[in-house]
C-alpha cells in the first residue's frame, strides 16, 4: 500500500491510499491456485476423469457433483478424501450418449464451474436455466400433504389469480407433495412486489393446501400441521435442493406410501391400471434401496452405505441429504454397473460427533431412503409443448385428471413463447397406468383425445414409457470398500491434478 498525492494547487493537499489490484491475488501466487480442475480424456478408454483438487469448505462436494449433473453426465464411479483441509475428488463421468466427453464447451463450462463457482456461462443453456436469474421472478414454495388432484387444483388456482408460470416443479411421495414455482404478474410480466397481492395469494394457496389436510383425516394432528408456504423473494438455493428440503420437512419416514391399491380397472381413457397386489416379491425385494450405518469408532466416523438401483442424479441427491442434514463427508466412494448402484461414506455432525444413538441412525437412514426413492418415477410420461398462454398448466392437468390420470411428479418451463411441460402420471388411487399404454393404437387414441378437450390451441404431445434397466444379479453388483480404493486414487489425483488433457 502508498499513498498517492493528486496534483492540487498548493493551498490543498488531499491524499488516500492505493491498493496494488494484485494485493487480492497475492495468496494464490504464494501457495497456489485455490482449486484445480483437471479434465482426463487420455487415462481411460471408455470415460473421462474430472479430478477436482482444492481448499475444503462446507458443501464443497455438492457444489461439484451439481455442476456435473445439471448437464446430464453420468458418474459411474467416484473417489472423494477431504484430508488436512483440502478436498480432493475423481469422478468417471460420460456423457449422455455413454461417451467420453468431446465437447470442447462442456469441458469449459466444467472447469469454469467448478474452478470459480460460478454460474454457468452466457453461451450454454442446460436444464433448469430458461428462466434467467430468480430474481425476476416471484417464488412460491410450499409442501404439505398430498392427495388425488391436488396439483391440477394448484394450478387452477394460480390461474385464478391471474400470474403467469414461468417455471414449476412438483414432487409427490409417501402422501406429501412439494412445489416450487416462478411466477410473474400477468399484465407486466414482470415480479410480483405489492404486498397485498402477495398476501392474496398466500392466502388463496394456504386453502388450497389447508384441504388437502383436512380431507385426509387419517393422518394425526402432527402431520396435518406439517405444511410450508411462501410466496416472495426466491432463495439462492437451487430447485432441486428446495424440492427435497421442502419434502423432508413433513417425510418422517421412507416407508411404502399408504395410498390405497386396487385391482385391475378401466380408466376414463381406457387404460387399464396395473394390480399392485400381484407384483411379485422377488421383484420388488430386488428394486428395494438398502441404507445402513455403522461406526468406525477407531477413525471416529459413521460409515453410510447404500444400495439401489442406479438412476440419474442418485449421486446429487445423496450428497444434498447428507450436506442438508448437517453432516460432513470426510471419504466416499461410489460405484455403479449393471443398472445397481452402491455408495459410501465417511460421515461426522459438524460438530465432530458421529452418528452414536439408535434413533439418530433411524432417522438418517429414513430420510436417506426417501431421497432415493422420491425421484424415481417408472411409467408413463408425458412431454408437453404449446404456445404459452394463462391458465395453460391449469387445462392440462384438469384434462389429465378428469381423464382418470393424477400428475406425480411435473417440470413446467417456458421457453420463449412455448412452454414445455413433462409430466409424470398415475390413475387417481395411485397405481401405475398399464404396461401397454405406448402401443401405437392406444398412444394415438389418447393424444387425439387430449388435444380435443384442449381446444383449438395447437399442441405438441409425446408419450413416453420409462423403465429404467434392472438392477444386476448380487454376484455382479460392484464391490468396493473406501480403505482399499480412495488412498489409491486420492494419490493418483494429488500427482495429476494440475496439468489439463483433453
Amino acid at each position: 500500500m502508498s499513498w498517492v498525492y493528486p496534483k492540487s494547487n498548493v493551498n490543498s493537499k488531499v491524499c488516500w491510499p492505493y491498493f496494488d489490484p494484485e494485493f487480492d491475488e497475492l495468496p494464490e501466487r504464494i501457495f497456489g491456485p485455490t482449486c484445480r480442475v483437471c479434465i482426463d480424456n487420455e487415462s481411460l478408454e471408455d470415460c473421462t476423469l474430472v479430478k477436482v483438487d482444492s481448499v475444503n469448505k462446507q458443501g464443497i462436494l455438492l457444489e461439484v457433483v451439481k455442476v456435473l449433473t445439471d448437464i446430464n453426465l453420468t458418474i459411474s464411479k467416484s473417489y472423494i478424501s477431504f484430508d488436512a483441509g483440502w478436498f480432493m475428488d475423481v469422478f468417471h463421468v460420460k456423457d449422455v450418449r455413454g461417451n467420453k466427453l468431446t465437447d470442447q464447451r462442456v469441458i469449459n463450462y466444467i472447469q469454469q464451474a467448478i474452478g470459480t463457482t460460478r454460474g454457468i456461462p452466457n453461451s450454454l443453456t442446460y436444464e433448469n436455466k430458461a428462466i434467467g436469474p430468480a430474481s425476476e421472478h416471484t417464488a412460491i414454495e410450499m409442501s404439505g400433504a398430498d392427495r388425488p388432484g391436488l396439483f391440477s387444483e394448484i394450478s387452477a388456482a394460480l390461474a385464478d389469480l391471474k400470474v403467469n408460470i414461468v417455471e414449476a416443479h412438483a414432487w409427490t411421495h409417501n402422501d406429501r407433495l412439494a412445489f416450487v414455482a416462478y411466477i410473474s404478474d400477468q399484465s407486466t410480466d414482470t415480479r410480483i412486489e405489492d404486498p397485498l397481492r402477495i398476501a392474496k395469494i398466500e392466502n388463496h394457496l394456504a386453502t388450497v393446501l389447508g384441504a388437502a389436510n383436512i380431507s385426509r383425516p387419517d393422518h394425526d394432528h402432527q402431520e396435518r400441521k406439517s405444511t410450508d408456504l411462501h410466496v416472495g423473494e426466491a432463495t439462492t438455493t437451487c430447485v432441486e435442493r428446495r424440492l427435497h428440503q421442502l419434502m423432508r420437512s413433513g417425510d418422517f419416514g421412507g416407508g411404502p406410501s399408504s395410498a390405497p391399491t386396487t385391482s385391475s380397472l378401466d380408466t376414463p381413457l381406457g387404460l387399464v391400471v396395473d394390480d399392485d397386489n400381484n407384483k411379485d416379491d422377488d421383484e420388488e425385494e430386488e428394486n428395494k434401496s438398502i441404507v445402513s450405518i455403522e461406526g468406525c469408532k477407531e477413525r471416529g466416523y459413521s460409515i453410510v452405505s447404500i444400495e439401489c438401483k442406479d438412476r440419474p442424479r442418485l449421486m446429487f441427491d445423496v450428497v444434498c441429504t447428507i450436506t442438508d442434514m448437517q453432516y460432513l463427508i470426510f471419504h466416499g466412494s461410489t460405484a455403479s454397473h449393471g443398472g445397481y448402484a452402491m455408495q459410501e461414506y465417511f460421515i461426522r455432525h459438524i460438530d465432530g460427533y458421529t452418528v452414536n444413538t439408535e434413533g439418530e441412525k433411524e432417522h438418517v437412514v429414513k430420510c436417506l431412503e426417501a431421497a432415493i426413492e422420491r425421484r424415481v418415477c417408472e411409467g408413463v410420461r408425458l412431454e408437453l409443448c404449446a404456445n404459452n398462454r394463462l391458465g395453460l398448466l391449469s387445462d392440462i392437468t384438469r384434462v389429465l385428471w378428469e381423464n382418470g390420470l393424477a400428475v406425480v411428479r411435473a417440470d413446467v418451463e417456458t421457453q420463449g413463447e412455448k412452454a414445455v411441460n413433462a409430466f409424470y402420471v398415475k390413475d387417481i388411487s395411485g397405481n401405475d397406468v398399464d404396461r401397454e399404454f405406448t402401443e401405437p393404437k392406444k398412444k394415438e387414441k389418447f393424444i387425439e383425445l387430449v388435444k380435443k378437450e384442449m381446444g383449438p390451441n395447437p399442441i405438441d404431445l409425446a408419450v413416453r414409457k420409462e423403465i429404467t434397466s434392472n438392477p444386476s444379479s448380487p454376484d455382479q453388483r460392484p464391490r468396493f470398500s473406501v480403505g482399499d480404493m480412495v488412498k489409491n486414487h486420492v494419490d493418483r489425483l494429488s500427482n495429476n491434478s494440475i496439468p489439463i488433457k483433453n
